[in-house]
């Protein structure tokens, strides 16, 4: 993947070269003539869906058709727009203009900065590529995260960990900090995976010992026996046990680990119920910038898990 200067919103936002660019009309103006990529912080959205952007005293204003990319062709709603109040947004210096009261206000683009993004970076990227992201919002199928100047990707669920979960929130939360690796394209926008970053059956497996007794969540109920998550990409099997429930958390006896049979086998000492935990960034594995496969299955195992990208 190459070197990129593209980050999601937010990242540069208190970075020194940023600061020292919207410190005053003079700075803006070089940046502008640079046609650098900033960001500030919206104050506020108007009637007329303009944001009014923080720049260190004076004003910045993004028109309503420069605030997102697709707003113009009536392709993204305004709420791209609206939900930006109060949040970094990344821009590019397009004018100057002298209000009646004499103000100076600054017309900025947070279109063109997309645009530049997309065309520089997005379109670039390659399946397998990892890239550094934001999540924006969660929904029952998945995660929109930002990949660059708030330009949003999909997570889908089922690809955020091998341990399957009910609801994104159980793994994420809006303005985290994740990392993602590119799955391909639908309709030009990129879908991500993330699974493949938080390591192999092998690599989790080989925390826990046999005769150890851990704490897991209840993740399904089977007419075999009892799925309990160890880590978001190693669940073990318990037997049956009465009176339990998905989503209870679980202190567990591991019985064996089977690289073999890619098993965990687990005796349910006890389940409680919880208020939900706040998720805990996500633990990696994986630290390159890009992987052409990823092989989930141990050495040993006849079972073959592997993600080709």
């Amino acid at each position: 993947m190459m070197e990129t200067l593209f980050y999601p919103e937010g990242h540069r936002l208190n970075a020194p070269e940023n600061l020292a660019a919207i410190s005053s009309p003079a700075a803006l103006s070089e940046a502008q003539r640079a046609g650098r990529i900033l960001e500030s912080r919206a104050l506020m959205c108007d009637g007329a869906h303009n944001l009014l952007v923080d720049l260190n005293g004076m004003r910045g204003l993004i028109p309503r058709e420069e605030g997102a990319l697709g707003i113009r062709e009536g392709t993204v709603r305004d709420i791209a727009i609206l939900s930006r109040v109060n949040r970094p947004v990344s821009f590019i210096v397009q004018d100057f203009i002298r209000e009646e009261d004499g103000r100076i206000t600054a017309l900025l683009s947070r279109r063109a900065a997309q645009e530049l993004c997309q065309r520089e970076y997005i379109d670039k990227l390659c399946p397998g590529d990892v890239v550094p992201a934001r999540v924006t919002h969660l929904e029952p199928f998945g995660v929109f995260a930002d990949i660059g100047c708030g330009i949003p990707a999909l997570l889908p669920i089922d690809s955020i960990s091998v341990s399957r979960i009910g609801h994104p929130r159980e793994r994420f939360l809006p303005g985290m900090d994740i990392r993602a690796v590119v799955k391909g394209r639908d309709r030009g926008r990129i879908n991500l995976s993330h699974k493949e970053l938080l390591g192999t059956w092998a690599e989790n497996a080989r925390r826990f010992q046999a005769g150890e007794t851990v704490g897991g969540i209840i993740r399904s109920i089977e007419s075999y026996g009892v799925f309990v998550e160890l880590a978001p990409n190693l669940a073990g099997l318990a037997e049956s046990k009465e009176n339990i429930f998905p989503g209870q958390q679980a202190s567990v006896f591991i019985k064996s680990v089977l690289p073999q049979r890619m098993k965990v086998k687990l005796i349910i000492i006890e389940t409680f119920d919880s208020e939900p935990r706040r998720p805990r960034p996500p633990e990696y594995f994986f630290t390159g910038e890009h992987m052409e496969e990823f092989l989930y299955s141990p050495p040993e195992s006849e079972k073959i898990i592997r993600t080709v990208f």
